[in-house]
């Protein structure tokens, strides 16, 4: 059985493994979370929530960082100013802030597929409302509303948490987060593009940008429905069903909101993701322009440039994810831990450096560099957050996605905001700001793993991490079953030495294939 399953390719594997009469085509643990990750399969419900969530959420991106690579023309015919510009770059990201905390309340509860596609049709009328706008107010608020559909980042991360095991989770959110962060990069390449043919059409160039708004503004239509018609919130069923039937229990936002504010591991997260993700957003207002005014080159060429830092995720967030899955495979909790924070550190060092050099050709590598630790520390960061809390899962990694909203916001408004700061000089201050804030990493613990500072405690478990999130009466019921075996599952995250000294009983070998779960 074993040698068939190797010497067979993923993407025809068949292993079912079922419960209660739900089967599947992907090796699962005790809690029918896939224990492999088929990045080319659309297997149902792993993969295809996979795949349906970074697609919504880099539609997501496509629209709300349209408007940038298109400026030149539209502070011509808007009669835009620096100041309006700056300002509505910073509406851009600071909606999202309490969008994020609230898309993170709203997956706890609701589940991920319908709160997801919820903010994307909401948000929708924005986006084509920029091909209508004539004003620097009018321009101001379109920002601000569209993007709030980048909440929808938080949905993917949750998603992919409830369908992924501990050791997969870290590549998972990282394809996840990275290819859905590729339509920053896309974007700036999209709607060039897309300008310039209806130009060729025969219209004037202050017409080709509002009707180029049109196709991010389907795109998101579009994603919104397919999460409706095809997504599933967790393996076994949506979160409607799941309630109905008793499998899962229906929790309260008190009690998920507490659970949350109260572990400090959460807020550092935001802090630190402020200062990779924050950062990404920033860049992504804020490079074209750049690069057309300091370097003059012409606005494709500009757009292509910045195009090369968004989609740079292609590779680099993923990588992130990976790297972090690998470490925690060879020192646990503490590896992913050090990753992150070597990682983030060296992306501090590399924008800086970014801010210093005079030279276009230095510039773009430079940039290419960045792009790369930048967006692999928001990998890294969200091979962490998964295990922080299992109960409010989605309202921590709510409060780490707003987080990186605050980081953009704060960047934009101390150092791109009017002209107290020239735009090399903001990059190379901003550079500090990403070391400085990174440094916070050193002070996560978990009592049954460790962190990078110092060891786990004698006698901590897992188990007892994830059950103190529930009182006594509420473990009597029963609805501390899943962060139990949550628990059981991340065995690995204690070392290599808690890995050889026990084994989930719970866990499913993938070269096994029991008719039962």
């Amino acid at each position: 059985m074993a040698e068939t399953m190797e010497q067979s390719k993923p993407s025809t594997l068949e292993m079912e493994r079922s419960s209660g009469g739900a089967k599947f085509k992907m090796p699962v643990d005790s809690d029918h979370k896939a224990t492999e990750f088929w990045l080319f399969s659309f297997a149902k419900p792993h993969m295809r929530a996979f795949h349906l969530s970074w697609f919504s959420f880099f539609c997501c991106f496509v629209s709300s960082f349209a408007a940038p690579p298109l400026l030149p023309v539209i502070r011509d015919n808007l009669s835009l100013t620096a100041t309006d510009i700056g300002n509505a770059g910073i509406a851009s990201v600071s909606g999202a802030v309490f969008a994020r905390l609230a898309m993170g309340t709203a997956c706890d509860l609701v589940g991920p597929r319908l709160a997801s596609a919820t903010l994307i049709l909401i948000t929708t009328p924005a986006v084509y409302c920029s091909a209508i706008i004539n004003s620097a107010t009018g321009f101001l608020l379109v920002r601000f509303f569209t993007g709030f559909s980048l909440a929808s980042f938080v949905s993917t991360q949750f998603w992919m948490s409830s369908m992924f095991s501990p050791p997969k989770v870290g590549r998972a959110n990282g394809f996840a987060g990275g290819w859905g962060n590729l339509g920053g990069g896309a974007t700036q390449l999209i709607m060039p593009l897309v300008y310039e043919l209806i130009k060729k059409i025969g219209s004037t160039h202050f017409i080709a940008w509002r009707i180029a708004f049109f196709i991010p503004g389907v795109m998101q239509t579009g994603s919104a429905i397919a999460l409706l018609l095809f997504g599933q919130d967790m393996p076994d069923g949506n979160y409607k069903q799941l309630h109905k039937s008793g499998n899962k229990h229906k929790d309260d936002f008190a009690s998920v909101f507490k659970h949350a504010v109260s572990n400090y591991r959460g807020w550092i997260t935001a802090l630190t993701y402020g200062y990779c993700f924050g950062v990404e957003l920033t860049i992504d207002n804020i490079i074209a322009q750049y690069f057309y005014d300091r370097f003059s080159v012409n606005i494709s060429k500009a757009g292509t440039i910045a195009a090369s830092f968004g989609l740079a995720n292609i590779i680099s967030r993923p990588g992130g994810g990976f790297l972090s899955d690998y470490l925690s495979q060879k020192f646990g909790m503490r590896g992913r831990l050090w990753g992150l924070w070597v990682v983030q550190t060296l992306g501090g060092v590399f924008c800086l450096t970014l801010g210093r050099t005079n030279s276009l050709g230095a510039s773009i590598v430079v940039l290419l560099l960045f792009s790369f630790f930048c967006q692999a520390a928001c990998g890294l960061t969200f091979g962490v957050v998964p295990f922080i809390s299992r109960r409010s899962l989605g309202l921590i990694s709510g409060m780490t996605g707003g987080g990186g909203n605050v980081g953009a916001v704060l960047t934009q408004l101390i150092f791109f905001h009017n002209s107290k700061y020239s735009t090399e000089d903001g990059i190379f201050y901003m550079g500090i700001m990403i070391i400085a804030c990174t440094l916070p990493v050193t002070l996560i613990h978990f009592p049954q793993w460790g962190g990078i500072l110092r060891g786990p405690i004698s006698g901590r478990t897992a188990e007892n991490y994830y059950q103190s999130e529930w009182s006594h009466h509420e473990q009597q019921k029963g609805y501390d079953t899943a962060s139990i075996r949550f628990a059981e599952n991340s065995v690995r995250e204690g070392g290599p030495r808690a890995t050889g000294s026990s084994h989930s009983k719970h866990t499913v070998p993938v070269d096994t294939s029991p008719a039962n779960v």
